[in-house]
């Protein structure tokens, strides 16, 4: 059964890849009101609408389906949608898709809404937004194509107002299935033409629909001026306009190029019952990661070296450096979050309220175009809930720049061995850390669109945002594997001694055993408290592996256990989760469980574990990245 359903997904991966790009897709707005438990009746009742929608849909002429599940305080209701243009086998694809990802990046939020360019799902433990025409501003979301426009603003702000009203108003009154396609001469100048498109829910009359459409069409001229590109994203009703075409249907409304440029840009003005209202309410949309485009100004030689595939990823992800300078107050040492040898990361905020963590990369940095540019076209395909979103790249005057989410509490490393910090993590934290962790890497080695190997896993690169949820960050390292490849050889060993795996320190094998010894190490490291370079232990000649080993031997690893946690936690977990750590660190690879049975021993205490071997450990260099030859 779990082959059967680990197949279906990969074939729903394999049409989504099909479908027309979006970048860093698919885009979520979770629910903080309410969870669910897992194996709960909620849980179940949600499997009912995953297995049931993507079918129903499928069969529906407009692409479109609702069903409610349940009664009470375990009543699930969902609504999908399909662009206009997708087919049945598409939108069916799409919509499983969803719903595997919704409960992957809004883990037991009873209310999600996914976002892919061919699909849209919302489901929620509240019926009444089935019965609603308009979206609410916690299941909408806006994404900002940060370049700008550097001539002749007028006309360009004019005439794309002037097509996002004209395809709204199609898609209203001339539409049956409420979808249009426009497109717009610009007229001689900097770019040619203007495409948009414009959809609601089929269930909305004429008048909702545009309604629908008018409310989130008057938030344009405060996040879409002077720019290239944008969207915004409802449950209800959507819309989007781009220089480039993005559609595979006929155009329905086509505007011919404006008159002169002369008078000044007319602010949009959006036709329909609710226009008034929603200015007035000033509404805030929900910060989340941006799609940003930015034509590339420098290091263009690096990237024409890169698959065709990466070239499109990476140039899709450029920002340039006045945006970057100004949210980060030009770079300003209040603004510093910390400093390495890769350079210095700041915080910012994008126009619209959006907080980055920007990566300063200096010029002796080891981490070099081609890392960079790797870390970039690895980390923009994926998503999960565990790893750090990449937002964008800035390549322009000497400068090197990656921006990412702001993640409010740093690196583990930061917390986890400092003396006072360390009490911030009781047993609860720590374990849901070790979990969120092996939650990524499974993602990173069974689930995704790509197989990726880390290299570089270890405290310092993972992230902890607000309610201590871990991310993996730095893909910097990072390799990518064919679906049948199993394993890979480097002459360049680099990452961090101590949490490298004993074949890829020696010999430069790598595979995702590799991760998993890390991993291992990681969780002896949560659960001690103690690094595994730290000094004490090197005056001891030990490192972590051997120290947790012999007390494992002895019958004495309670000693090992942090009291920084207190007495408050149960210590046939923290013993269990020792003992997948060791599990995960043997030598040899073969021996390491995968990341999906590690989540299993994890969640259960049924399930039983093998005696681990006794570590095999190899001579430490030192303890920082290695180079390699």
């Amino acid at each position: 059964m779990a082959g059967t359903h680990r197949r279906f997904i990969l074939v729903s991966l394999a049409v989504v890849l099909l479908l027309p790009r979006a970048t860093a897709y698919p885009w979520q707005v979770c629910g903080k009101t309410a969870n669910f438990t897992a194996n709960s009746t909620y849980q179940a009742n949600l499997d009912v609408l995953a297995a049931a929608l993507p079918k129903n849909i499928s069969s529906s002429p407009d692409l479109f389906a609702t069903a409610v599940v349940g009664s009470a305080l375990d009543q699930v209701s969902a609504l999908a949608l399909c662009r206009g243009d997708a087919n049945a086998t598409t939108c069916s694809s799409c919509l499983a898709m969803a719903f595997q990802e919704a409960q992957n990046l809004c883990a037991y939020d009873k209310d999600a809404a996914i976002y892919y360019d061919p699909c849209a799902l919302y489901y929620s433990s509240n019926v009444s937004f089935l019965s609603s025409s308009v979206d609410s501003v916690t299941s909408t979301t806006s994404r900002i194509n940060y370049q700008n426009v550097t001539s002749d603003h007028a006309r360009f702000n004019r005439q794309v107002a002037a097509l996002v009203n004209a395809t709204a108003d199609y898609a209203a009154y001339n539409s049956t299935r409420r979808y249009a396609a426009g497109e717009a001469d610009l007229g001689a100048g900097e770019f040619p033409r203007v495409y948009s498109w414009a959809q609601c829910t089929p269930d909305l009359t004429p008048a909702q629909c545009r309604g629908c459409l008018a409310d989130i069409v008057a938030k344009f001229p405060r996040l879409f001026t002077d720019r290239i590109g944008g969207r915004t994203l409802g449950v209800r009703c959507s819309y989007r306009y781009e220089i480039n075409p993005f559609l595979n249907s006929p155009v329905m409304v086509r505007l011919a190029a404006p008159p002169s440029s002369e008078a000044p840009a007319p602010a949009v003005v959006p036709t329909g019952s609710n226009s008034a209202a929603a200015a007035g309410r000033g509404e805030s949309l929900n910060k989340q990661p941006h799609s940003v485009a930015l034509t590339l100004q420098a290091s263009t030689d690096s990237i024409n070296s890169a698959e065709p595939e990466n070239i499109e990823t990476v140039e899709s992800m450029l920002i340039d450096i006045s945006t970057l300078r100004a949210a980060t107050g030009g770079f300003t040492e209040s603004n510093k979050l910390g400093e390495g040898g890769f350079g210095s990361v700041y915080k910012g905020t994008l126009p619209d309220g959006y907080q980055i963590a920007v990566k300063r990369l200096s010029k002796s940095s080891t981490q070099g175009i081609g890392e960079l540019m790797n870390e970039l076209a690895l980390v923009a395909k994926l998503q999960h809930k565990n790893l750090v979103r990449l937002v964008g790249v800035c390549l322009e005057q000497d400068e090197r720049l990656l921006v990412y989410e702001f993640v409010p509490n740093r690196s583990l490393d930061q917390i986890l061995f400092d003396a006072e910090k360390r009490e911030q993590l009781d047993w609860g934290k720590r374990y849901k850390i070790i979990n969120g962790i092996a939650r990524g890497l499974q993602y990173l080695h069974e689930d995704s669109q790509l197989k990726v190997i880390h290299r570089d896993l270890k405290a310092s690169n993972v992230l902890l945002d607000t309610n201590m949820n871990p991310k993996i960050s730095d893909f910097g390292l990072a390799k990518l594997f064919g679906s049948d490849q199993t394993q890979g050889v480097t002459s360049r060993v680099v990452g961090t001694y101590g949490y490298m795996a004993p074949e890829y320190a020696l010999r430069g094998n790598y595979s995702v055993k590799s991760d998993v010894f890390s991993f291992g190490v990681m969780v002896l490291e949560i659960v001690t408290g103690k690094k595994n370079n730290d000094s004490y232990l090197s005056q001891q000649s030990e490192d972590l592996l051997t120290l947790v080993w012999e007390h494992w031997t002895a019958g004495s690893i309670c000693e090992l256990i942090d009291p920084g946690m207190g007495d408050t936690f149960s210590r046939s977990d923290a013993l269990r989760c020792i003992h997948i750590g060791l599990l995960c660190a043997q030598g040899d690879p073969a021996g390491r469980p995968v990341m999906s049975s590690v989540i299993m021993m994890l969640g259960s205490d049924t399930v039983s574990l093998q005696a681990p071997p006794k570590p095999v450990f190899y001579a430490r260099q030192n303890g920082g990245r290695s180079s390699g030859t």
